[in-house]
């Protein structure tokens, strides 16, 4: 179980800009595509506030998986009991 968790901890830490990087180039693309004036501007708002919340989503991503690689999660504890 331990080496699933090191697999998936990279696979996180490169997921997370993976993610970033096609939002990137799909607000390109979606911008690129929309009228002129005030419906650009309304595309380019929109993906401006979607890629600023998913930028600290995949931060976490990359963090989580960055542990998880490290194998801080080997031993959990079972109870509260534990902790």
């Amino acid at each position: 179980m331990n080496s699933i968790k090191k697999i998936l901890g990279v696979l996180w830490m490169v997921l997370g800009p993976v993610i970033i990087l096609f939002l990137f180039l799909q607000a390109a693309d979606k911008i690129a595509d929309s009228a002129e004036g005030i419906a650009r501007t309304n595309t380019t708002l929109q993906w401006s506030i979607i890629i600023l919340i998913f930028i600290p989503i995949c931060a976490g991503l990359v963090t989580f998986g960055y542990y998880a690689m490290k194998g801080e999660y080997e031993h959990l504890p079972e109870s509260s009991s534990e902790l």
